[in-house]
């Protein structure tokens, strides 16, 4: 039990430290006292200086006990410090340019509008315009051929021309641009010369003549439906626009593309045969 407790109660090193400083210090007041005691004259230069360095020794030495290993300098609290106040002014302005910010953004919304619709309107897309349409269907065709009945005039069979011949008004747009980008070729099977003089005069009154690349002499006209078929192999066009269904069929073997102009598509058609309503639904008009 003794043994336990005299290990228990054995002073620490710095303890050892400190009795040992206050005995030398003791020892040295003790030296100091019985050397001014005698008189000054009966010390040299060298008892002098080994008391003097004694006790610089033994200062220093309890300056560096009492200091702790870990504790920092003077200096490094004071830039602590200048840190933390650089680093709360710091966040102080980003809060302030946040509150600026955000003040200008509250507060100005229909600025905000403005822009935003300058951005919607710069990048919303191009709508084509109906030239380009007309191009692009035609995958850059540049001869086309087009029957005149149920296409371009609002009759449907010669017996009708023989009474009158009236051009549809909602073609005359596609026509303009057709003739713009391709070389246009009308043709139809007429009964007489009076429903042929009739057909001239509906496109020229229609102003076809005028405002487009189009003339009379590219208006053919024959008798039977072979001829319509001949024209249309002779000229060698990259489009053919009709409503006979056979003669579709029979020309698919020379024609590059065609146009079958019905309300009903056909049950068998040509790959490079197209079925629309009417050439202004094909190129996009209406």
């Amino acid at each position: 039990m003794a043994e336990s407790f005299s290990s228990s109660s054995s002073p620490s090193p710095t303890e050892e430290i400190v009795r040992l400083i206050k005995r030398l210090s003791a020892y040295v007041t003790f030296k100091m006292s019985s050397l001014f005691s005698t008189s000054i004259r009966n010390l040299d230069s060298r008892s002098i200086g080994a008391i003097a360095g004694l006790a610089i020794a033994v200062i220093f030495t309890w300056r560096a006990i009492r200091t702790p290993p870990g504790e920092p300098r003077r200096r490094q609290p004071k830039r602590r410090m200048q840190s933390a106040e650089t680093s709360s002014a710091a966040a102080a302005a980003a809060q302030s340019n946040l509150d600026s910010t955000t003040l200008h953004d509250v507060s100005l919304p229909h600025e905000d509008n403005g822009v935003q619709d300058v951005v919607d309107q710069f990048f919303q897309p191009v709508k084509p315009t109906l030239g380009q349409l007309v191009r692009q269907k035609l995958s850059e065709g540049r001869k086309v051929t087009c029957r005149l009945l149920g296409v371009i005039l609002e009759e449907s069979s010669p017996e009708e021309l023989q009474k009158q011949a009236t051009v549809r008004s909602s073609v005359l747009e596609v026509l303009l641009e057709i003739t713009k980008s391709s070389d246009l070729y009308l043709m139809e099977r007429v009964l007489d010369d009076e429903s042929e003089a009739r057909v001239l005069q509906a496109l020229e009154t229609a102003g076809v003549f005028t405002s487009g690349g189009l003339v009379k002499e590219k208006v053919l006209f024959c008798s039977t439906e072979i001829g319509r078929t001949s024209f249309v192999r002779q000229l060698e066009p990259d489009w053919h626009i009709d409503t006979n269904p056979e003669i579709s069929t029979q020309l698919a073997r020379f024609i590059k593309y065609q146009l079958h102009v019905s309300a009903v598509k056909p049950e068998r058609t040509a790959p490079n045969v197209f079925t629309s309503e009417s050439i202004e639904k094909f190129f996009g008009c209406v």
